[in-house]
């Protein structure tokens, strides 16, 4: 008899534009759609981190990390911090468009 629960989705796949945070560090960062941001706030929301961080996997051309996405309160979405090393290992700036997967760490 197989069960009636189904596995939740994990890996989301989407293309947002890179913004530069407005402060001195140049933090580079992605909002991901509202839309993943709400399925993954409410699947996944009872695993939050400090500061209701999630733990991911995040894939961009052929770059592969592991980082958080947070959420911002002001947007009503998860953030992606985007690392200076794999910036420029993909060619990416702000203001840019980019692909890019996601894998939630269950």
């Amino acid at each position: 008899m197989q069960s009636s629960k189904r596995t939740p989705k994990t890996r989301y796949e989407m293309r947002a534009k890179v913004w530069l945070y407005p402060g001195m560090a140049g933090w580079h960062f992605v909002t991901l759609p509202k839309k993943q941001s709400d399925e993954i706030k409410k699947v996944f929301g009872v695993i939050k981190r400090g500061w209701g961080s999630l733990p991911v996997n995040v894939t961009i051309g052929k770059s592969k990390w592991r980082t958080s996405i947070f959420p911002d309160t002001k947007a009503g979405a998860y953030l992606l911090p985007l690392k200076a090393e794999m910036r420029k290992r993909e060619g990416i700036v702000a203001g840019q468009t980019i692909p890019f997967s996601l894998e939630i760490r269950v």
